[in-house]
């Protein structure tokens, strides 16, 4: 049985991924875990601003207490959503894991200029991949204090 977020409540987390395999894998991973979470996913960086600014269909959508953002996608990448909320004073408390296969060092280097708060490169094997996405949930969930929204 999962734990519950904080005073009881799941924990929102807003999945930011084209890839719809990776997206598959990373929202079992989750739900494999011992925290209580809700997870919403988007498919680019367009989707996600209109989650993030409650616009449109996504007029009622939770605040997420974490994101996970991919990097390269299309219509707006994972660097640009990321200096958007970043700017934003409504938003960028919200701690933004950039989760992607690059492992290259101006990414790493970039996200980092724009206050990525980490950086995980996507392990290719399932089973890796799977613990990466549990540890992300340890770390962020039951470890770090979030700030209330």
């Amino acid at each position: 049985m999962s734990s519950p977020g904080r005073d009881g409540e799941p924990i929102e987390i807003l999945l930011v991924e084209d890839e719809p395999v990776h997206a598959d894998l990373t929202m079992e991973a989750l739900a494999e875990g011992k925290i209580l979470n809700r997870v919403a996913h988007v498919r680019d960086g367009v989707e996600a601003m209109a989650y993030l600014r409650r616009e449109g269909k996504y007029a009622d959508a939770p605040r997420p207490d974490l994101i996970l953002l991919d990097l390269n996608m299309p219509r707006k990448d994972g660097r640009e959503v990321l200096e958007e909320v970043k700017a934003d004073p409504a938003l960028r408390r919200i701690p933004v894991v950039m989760l992607t296969s690059s492992s290259d060092e101006k990414d790493v280097l970039g996200v980092y200029d724009r206050h990525v708060n980490c950086y995980i490169v996507k392990p290719v094997d399932f089973e890796q991949f799977s613990r990466a996405v549990l540890s992300i949930e340890h770390f962020w969930l039951t470890i770090v204090k979030l700030p209330a929204a």
